[in-house]
């Protein structure tokens, strides 16, 4: 295995996971202060009950990762130590206000768990609150660093040096805004409907239905809102593409030549050699009217690029393709569900319904997954875009493969920790309902 694709792998399996574990961090805990709320305003205890199981949940998620951003903070300097030279002192800002934003978060959740009983009740539905702000914060912050090595900004490059530095510029490049609102969303998306599709499954199975039903209805509400602005944000990141990283586009797209009222490509198989797409289904002018707001303007094709330049085609299209195909899948999901709030309330009760739900557990984290595979893989060979090549930042140390390989043990034991705890913590529910009914009867 060569030094540069063990490192680049090393980075992919990282970020992969990380990715998961960061966004239900950023999440769950709004769900946590939902249930919260209600139980607060209505008094019902399995509000609270619900409170605390996610609250449990939050704790196992909020470790993993901190645990696996350590890591990731590590191996950028261990597998890229000439981009962190430079890279360092210009997009530092974003990582160390992440630092402070993680911090916070563990405050705010050590009060949260422990609280129970010696805060005032709104005071510590409040520490939830800010658990869930401060953890939003913190992939906000992590998303505007990103953004930076896809948008370079805040230093003049003259001479192969980095001068006249400004990390306030630097923090809000131009990509930041975009990145962080369909990350976010993403996040959403991908948790609500993994969170809706865990507890359908437990309604099919017939225990504690109402329990079930609650967290059911709090998850998927957030997560379909958020499928269904998503498509909004999606314009917006392809309008901004188009303008800053074409060859990206172009690359998402399979769109090898530049022409006007090019084309949406739905489907088909890049042919890299050949430059063509074989059985896609065309939408004429479609990528014009996406890119530009105009079915006749003109789209940058991959031919306007040293093909030295070129982004893997086939592995951006096939990700671009299965992140929208199942974000597509999730909006239908979505009205189906707000058709089922509005005018077919029979409709949540019936097995078919529910079973959707369940097959659609995993589908937003792979959309996720294959989204950051078109953010990442589309701006290559590019570490920082069109400033630094990739291969001229890996290390020069031999040997990253043995590291790959540590890495890779890790991150599967810690998944398989993760879910053995997940596990036992869906296990434990029925009995804890079942101690807190039998306390409230004897009280």
């Amino acid at each position: 295995m060569e030094d540069l694709f063990a490192a680049r792998s090393q980075m992919a399996l990282s970020l992969g996971f990380h990715i998961i574990f960061a966004c239900i961090g950023m999440v769950m805990p709004f769900f946590m202060a939902t249930s919260h709320y209600k139980y607060l305003k209505t008094g019902n205890p399995l509000y609270k009950d619900l409170t605390k199981a996610w609250s449990k949940g939050v704790a196992i998620f909020f470790v993993t990762g901190a645990v696996s951003g350590t890591m990731l903070s590590f191996e950028l300097g261990l597998l890229w130590p000439e981009f962190m030279l430079h890279a360092g002192p210009i997009f530092g800002m974003p990582f160390s206000l992440e630092g402070t934003a993680f911090f916070i978060e563990a405050i705010a959740l050590g009060f949260f768990l422990y609280g129970w009983g010696k805060f005032k009740p709104w005071f510590h539905w409040f520490t939830g609150v800010v658990v869930g702000i401060s953890g939003l914060a913190s992939g906000i912050l992590v998303v505007a660093a990103n953004g930076w090595m896809n948008s370079p900004s805040g230093f003049d490059y003259v001479d192969g040096k980095f001068l006249n530095i400004d990390p306030i510029a630097a923090m809000f490049n131009d990509a930041w805004f975009t990145q962080a609102l369909h990350m976010t969303l993403a996040a959403f998306t991908a948790t609500g409907f993994a969170v809706a599709g865990i507890h359908a499954y437990m309604i099919l199975k017939g225990q504690n239905q109402e329990f079930h039903r609650k967290a059911f209805t709090i998850a998927l509400v957030f997560g379909a809102v958020a499928a269904l602005l998503q498509p909004i944000s999606g314009d917006i990141s392809a309008k901004d593409i188009a303008v800053r990283q074409p060859a990206k586009l172009a690359a998402m797209e399979a769109h090898f030549e530049t022409s006007k009222s090019a084309p949406l490509i739905i489907g088909g198989i890049p042919d890299e050699e050949a430059k063509e797409v074989n059985y896609a289904i065309e939408v004429p002018g479609a990528l014009s009217f996406l890119a530009h707001g105009d079915f006749e303007k003109e789209v940058m094709g991959l031919d306007q690029f040293p093909e030295e330049h070129h982004p893997p085609v086939a592995v951006v299209h096939y990700a671009f393709q299965i992140m929208v195909g199942l974000g597509m899948l999730l909006v239908g999901l979505s009205l189906l569900y707000f058709i089922s709030l509005w005018k077919k309330k029979n409709w949540q009760i019936q097995r078919w319904f529910l079973w959707l739900f369940v097959f659609a557990t995993p589908l937003g984290f792979i959309a996720l997954e294959a989204g950051w595979t078109v953010t990442e893989v589309g701006r290559q060979p590019w570490i920082i875009y069109e400033i630094m090549l990739t291969k001229d930042a890996v290390t020069p140390i031999p040997g990253i493969q043995y590291s790959f390989f540590i890495f890779t043990a890790i991150y599967v034991s810690l998944a398989a920790i993760v879910s053995f705890l997940l596990y036992r913590q869906i296990k434990a529910v029925p009995a804890s309902l079942k101690r807190n009914a039998e306390t409230l009867a004897d009280s």
